[in-house]
């Protein structure tokens, strides 16, 4: 093969994809499972093919060496479908290893969810994100955008807000006291 300007590798990229798009789609299409990932098996072996437009081969050898690629491809494409699968295995065994949220169980968990609606989405977010998702409130208000002061104004205006909404009455059942009251984590000095 002799030394080729950027406008001939271009052209010969072009006579080459015209030439093996077709048989390339039906050879991905033979070793994979859904119709859009052979798409992405051709779509990835041509980004190769341009990348390294330089290397292909004359017309009569491209139509192999771009089926290595495409094999490579395949191949990094079922690892990668093991890799999802494992993953997918690991993350179910590990969410059944959590309990049940004790809420899914409290018959007033729709009133609860209706209460926390009610608030600003400003104030339910800081709520939410201090005593649920157990941020303190200089990570709060970094999440946010805004300062520890006024997390912690608005976490105590948000908490009244909520006991108003829901009751503060702990006798009751299913009620959601601790929400209401737990205690903010200590900031990190």
């Amino acid at each position: 093969m002799g030394v080729r300007s950027g406008a001939e590798d271009e052209e010969h990229f072009r006579r080459v994809y015209a030439a093996t798009f077709e048989p390339l789609l039906a050879y991905a299409l033979r070793r994979v499972e859904q119709p859009a990932d052979a798409a992405d098996i051709v779509a990835e072996t041509f980004l190769v093919a341009w990348r390294r437009r330089r290397e292909i081969p004359a017309d009569g050898e491209a139509r192999l060496w771009l089926y290595g690629v495409a094999r490579r491809v395949l191949a990094n494409h079922h690892r990668g479908d093991v890799r999802r699968e494992r993953l997918g295995q690991r993350l179910r065994q590990r969410l059944t290893s959590f309990s049940i949220d004790p809420a899914a169980e409290v018959p007033e968990r729709l009133a609860v969810r209706a209460a926390l609606a009610r608030l600003s989405e400003l104030d339910r977010e800081v709520l939410l994100l201090t005593v649920w998702e157990g941020l303190e409130p200089r990570e709060t208000a970094q999440v946010l955008g805004v300062s520890a002061a006024a997390v912690r104004t608005r976490l105590s205006r948000a908490r009244a807000r909520l006991r108003e909404l829901v009751g503060d009455d702990p006798v009751r059942p299913g009620h959601v006291l601790d929400v209401l009251t737990a205690p903010v984590p200590e900031e990190g000095r």
